[in-house]
């Protein structure tokens, strides 16, 4: 038969429904980077290494950056933005004016927190 599209709820751009993936996956590599690092310099440099990439492909897709279909696509989202805000979860036109992107650039300010925290609950057990 033919596709047909997931049917999705449009959602409004709200804050607390964005960016689903990243925290855990970032937490869960604070984990992997405690855990198999042999020495704390070591565990730095994979961390800094792990954000960087993690904000550079996350602000490309938010960007909307030709190229990255690939990661957005699979989750039934309509282009990269629309992945970062609602994980292929729902439909969204994005955030509006300055205070919107600026909310946006919040959370991936947190990003560094969710690895550390990853990293932090490693040491803890």
């Amino acid at each position: 038969g033919a596709h047909t599209a997931p049917d999705r709820t449009r959602v409004r751009y709200v804050h607390g429904v964005s960016f689903l993936l990243d925290p855990p996956m970032l937490a869960a590599a604070g984990v992997a980077i405690e855990r198999l690092a042999p020495d704390d310099r070591t565990a730095r440099l994979a961390s800094r290494g792990t954000v960087a990439v993690f904000v550079g492909v996350s602000l490309a897709l938010y960007a909307n950056a030709p190229g990255l279909r690939a990661f957005w696509r699979p989750f039934g989202a309509r282009n990269g933005r629309e992945f970062m805000l609602t994980s292929g979860l729902g439909t969204t036109d994005g955030p509006r004016g300055v205070a919107g992107h600026a909310g946006a650039l919040a959370l991936f300010a947190l990003y560094p927190a969710w690895l550390a925290l990853g990293r932090r609950a490693a040491r803890a057990r």
